[in-house]
């Protein structure tokens, strides 16, 4: 018959066995938390890349005639230009804004002269633009001296009034991606001027085939950047950044949003989307009144 020791031994050792199996359940656990929430992360940056490549720009097939092949960095030896996850640094090419081209590519949306062709200043390096919305004022600095072609464009069609009177017809709330896009007369994001250009930075910074082209960076909070339906299918559409996004760097930036336009982007995402989603109409209805250069 078994002493008192021997069952308190008896009993420590079982106590001791039921301690490693809960401290090994639990390591379990939390390595499978910890695969979980990778996967998770994966599929985050993978869902928004792939919204964004799916929704963002105009729609419809493209004319692989008039899609421009986006230029070689002035030095295509480096690969990777930026640090992982970061946008690149900003390294001018001699043909920068040089032949800015404006094919035409489908029907307009709302009928629009494209703007003049071929060289372009690129100074300015800066130029304030004032967007109005009915939700509140929108200021803009355009990087003239990074994306000419871009901002040629931009400045053309809000003097040609082609924004005017046009919604911001998606607000994008998820972690990965916080943006307001507008610049679409249809709409829905099919809608465009009938033409279409190259990207420009961050895209022509990397070298042709470039793997880390493809790689998600961040696009800070206050980024302006064009939205397209692939390479060179730039059109209308463009998003403003409200909160740090990761994107892949095949959206041309083109430049920065003033603190009242943050304070009215703030204030429309705040309202979320239609629907409770994360993705769709904002709540608030937002109608662009006007663009113009100050």
């Amino acid at each position: 018959m078994s002493t008192n020791e021997e069952r308190r031994a008896q009993a420590k050792r079982k106590l001791d066995q039921q301690m490693q199996e809960r401290a090994e359940a639990a390591r379990k656990q939390r390595r499978i938390l910890m695969i979980a929430g990778a996967v998770v992360a994966v599929l985050l940056v993978a869902g928004v890349v792939f919204v964004v490549l799916r929704g963002d720009g105009d729609t419809g097939s493209v004319n692989a005639s008039s899609t421009s092949e986006t230029a070689e960095p002035a030095d295509s030896a480096s690969a990777s230009p930026a640090e992982p996850g970061q946008l690149p640094k900003f390294t001018a090419s001699p043909t920068l804004g040089a032949d800015c081209q404006y094919p035409k590519a489908r029907p307009a949306s709302k009928p629009v002269d494209p703007p003049r062709s071929g060289k372009v200043p690129t100074e300015p390096a800066e130029v304030s633009v004032s967007m109005m919305t009915d939700q509140g004022p929108i200021g803009l600095m355009l990087n003239n001296a990074q994306s000419p072609c871009t901002v040629n464009s931009f400045i053309s069609l809000g003097a040609k009034d082609f924004f005017s009177g046009t919604q911001c017809h998606r607000l994008t709330t998820s972690p990965m991606l916080s943006v307001l896009q507008c610049g679409d007369p249809a709409g829905d994001g099919t809608g465009g001027p009938g033409y279409e250009f190259a990207n420009e930075y961050p895209t022509d910074q990397y070298a042709a085939n470039d793997p880390a082209a493809q790689q998600p960076v961040r696009y800070p909070r206050g980024t302006l950047a064009m939205a397209n339906a692939g390479p060179g299918t730039n059109g209308s559409q463009f998003f403003l950044v409200y909160q740090d996004s990761m994107l892949p760097p095949q959206y041309t930036v083109f430049g920065t949003i003033q603190q009242d336009g943050l304070d009215t982007l703030d204030k429309i995402a705040a309202a979320g989307v239609q629907g409770g989603g994360t993705d769709g109409p904002p709540v608030t209805k937002v109608t662009v009144k006007s663009i113009r250069a100050d």
